[in-house]
C-alpha cells in the first residue's frame, strides 16, 4: 500500500524543501495545499482519516508546515481536534523548519555537556525556530532570552511560549547592533535566528566575552549572522568558544527531518512537535 503524506502549509504556495524531504524521507506520494487554516482544513482531514481501515491507516499521515508560527499551531491543534478513537493518522509539525532546525541546533550544543543554569539569548528569536529553540533550552535547564527589534513583539512570543508550553522566557528589545551587543553581555550560549542576509552581532562582541562559551548561527545565506562564525562549523574552537554555523547542524536537521517523516508511516497516531522531534535529534546527534 502506497505511504501517502499530506502536507498542509499556511502559505499561498506550499514550500518545495517540505515537498522535497518528506519524499527522501520515504513517502510513496506527497499531495501538497496552500493556503491550508484552522477553519478550511477539517473537509482535508476527514479524507485522511475515513479511507483506510484500521491496519492501513498507518500510511497516511500529515505535515503541518508554513511561515506563520502562530497560524501553523493554530492548524496543527485543528487537525488533531478531528481525530477521535481509531480514526487518526500520524501527524507532524514542522513550521518554517522551526521544530526540526532549532532541534538540531540545540541538540549540537547540548551534546556532551550541561546546559542547566547557563545563560542563552537568542538574536532575532521572535521566528518560529528562534521560539522552539527557546523552548528547547529551556527544556536543559538554560535561562533563555529572546532579543527583538520591538519590546512588543519580543514580549507577545513570550506570551505564547509561556501558555503554550509552560516556559518563562524573557523578552530584551534590542532594535541595533549596539543593543544586540549589551544583549549578549553575560551570557553563555548566544544562537542566532534571524532573517536571511543579516549580521546581527559582530565577531569582535563575542570572542572578547568573557562568559561566552558556545555561539551558534541559523542564518545559510552570507553574510552570516554572527560575524567570525563560519558555514560548516561543527564545535569549532575559536576565542575560547565552540562554534556552530547552519551547514554545521544543518546536515543533522535535514537526517532528522529525514528520520521524522518515516516515523510517521511506523503507526497512525504518532504526533511529532518540538518535544518529540529533539528526542530524535538528541539520538542522532554525533
Amino acid at each position: 500500500m502506497k505511504k501517502l503524506l499530506y502536507q498542509f502549509d499556511t502559505d499561498a504556495l506550499p514550500a518545495v524543501f517540505d515537498n522535497v524531504v518528506a519524499y527522501d524521507g520515504g513517502a510513496d506520494h506527497v499531495a501538497a495545499y496552500g493556503g491550508v487554516t484552522a477553519d478550511n482544513v477539517g473537509g482535508l482531514v476527514e479524507g485522511a482519516i475515513f479511507t483506510r481501515g484500521p491496519k492501513d491507516k498507518k500510511n497516511t499521515a500529515i505535515f503541518v508546515g508554513g511561515g506563520n508560527m502562530a497560524a501553523g499551531q493554530a492548524l496543527f491543534d485543528a487537525v488533531r481536534a478531528k481525530f477521535f478513537g481509531k480514526f487518526r493518522v500520524s501527524v507532524m509539525f514542522d513550521c518554517n523548519g522551526s521544530n526540526t532546525t532549532a532541534a538540531a541546533a540545540v541538540a549540537w550544543l547540548a551534546h556532551g555537556r550541561s546546559l542547566a543554569g547557563k545563560r542563552a539569548v537568542i538574536l532575532a528569536g521572535t521566528g518560529p525556530v528562534g521560539q522552539r529553540a527557546a523552548v528547547l533550552l529551556a527544556g536543559e535547564g538554560a535561562q533563555v532570552s529572546i532579543a527583538g527589534r520591538k519590546l512588543e513583539g519580543v514580549r507577545a512570543a513570550c506570551s505564547l511560549l509561556r501558555e503554550r508550553f509552560g516556559v518563562e522566557i524573557q523578552a530584551i528589545e534590542a532594535p541595533g547592533a549596539a543593543e544586540r551587543a549589551a544583549a549578549v553581555e553575560g551570557a553563555h550560549i548566544v544562537l542566532a535566528t534571524g532573517a536571511a542576509g543579516v549580521t546581527l552581532l559582530e565577531a569582535r562582541h563575542w570572542q572578547s566575552s568573557p562568559t561566552i562559551e558556545l555561539v551558534a548561527d541559523a542564518n545559510a545565506s552570507p553574510p552570516a549572522g554572527i560575524e567570525g562564525v563560519g558555514m560548516s562549523d561543527r564545535a569549532t574552537a575559536s576565542h575560547g568558544k565552540l562554534l556552530f554555523g547552519p551547514l554545521g547542524f544543518g546536515a543533522l536537521k535535514l537526517a532528522v527531518h529525514r528520520a521524522c517523516v518515516a516515523r510517521l508511516f511506523e503507526q497512525n497516531d504518532l504526533v511529532l512537535d518540538a518535544a518529540e522531534i529533539y528526542a530524535v535529534a538528541k539520538s542522532m546527534v554525533g
